[in-house]
């Protein structure tokens, strides 16, 4: 993607890195991105986490995405940008970010592109998680999380303590169920994949990652990637 902002915001992108993660659920790409994220010194920004942040702190746009939420609507894409924009403004993210779950849909990138641009930043790579439906309804549909921390394993029952002794117990979430997991593939196929074609379009750095095998083999692949 083309460079965006004044010739000194540029040049003061030397040590700077922003990464977008895409792929299907259960494709592993938020526990990767936090890897990626320990390995490079950069930290993962999650929409839901940066959005939860800005409630709990009562922001101006906090205050209007709350709004939003306590009456069951989606909060917009122009807020979330919003508050996405003043994360990566901040000093916890002067040296980039990894992008977990920011853009799912065309306008979100479109939406992305124009901020990033008008803040002197860019997005430099895309990493692209590929894996095959049927494979992720098996991975997901064995797949327990802990009703406290909502951290997932997998191979384990539900009702067993969380091995992690945080006091815990393990649930199957209802759309961790075969029907539900395809449903969720399908609207991804749909809304998010489309995103990849739009990068493409724009010369974005995309870059495939297999990610099929190990956590350890997944990993190498994709810090290969941004590295490239």
């Amino acid at each position: 993607m083309p460079a965006s902002g004044s010739a000194g915001a540029t040049s003061s992108r030397a040590s700077e890195l922003i990464v977008v993660l895409l792929g299907p659920p259960g494709a592993g790409k938020g526990t990767q991105g936090e890897r990626i994220a320990a390995s490079l010194g950069i930290p993962k920004l999650a929409t839901g986490d940066v959005l939860r942040a800005a409630v709990k702190e009562g922001t101006k746009l906090g205050l209007e995405a709350k709004s939003f939420m306590d009456r069951g609507d989606l909060v917009p894409d122009a807020v979330i940008l919003g508050i996405i924009k003043e994360a990566l403004l901040s000093p916890t993210y002067a040296n980039g970010a990894i992008l977990d779950g920011v853009v799912r849909t065309v306008p979100q990138a479109e939406g992305l592109h124009a901020m990033t641009a008008e803040i002197g930043k860019r997005v430099d790579v895309v990493l692209d998680f590929q894996i095959a439906d049927e494979l992720l309804v098996t991975r997901l549909s064995g797949r327990t999380t802990c009703d406290k921390t909502q951290k997932p394993f997998t191979g384990l029952e539900p009702g067993a303590p969380c091995p992690d002794d945080c006091g815990g117990t393990l649930v199957r979430r209802k759309d961790d169920e075969p029907d539900a997991i395809r449903n969720r593939l399908k609207v991804y196929h749909a809304q998010t994949k489309p995103v990849l074609d739009w990068y493409v379009g724009q010369g974005a750095n995309v870059q495939h990652i297999d990610a099929v095998g190990s956590f350890d083999d997944v990993f190498t692949r994709a810090l290969a990637a941004v590295r490239a």
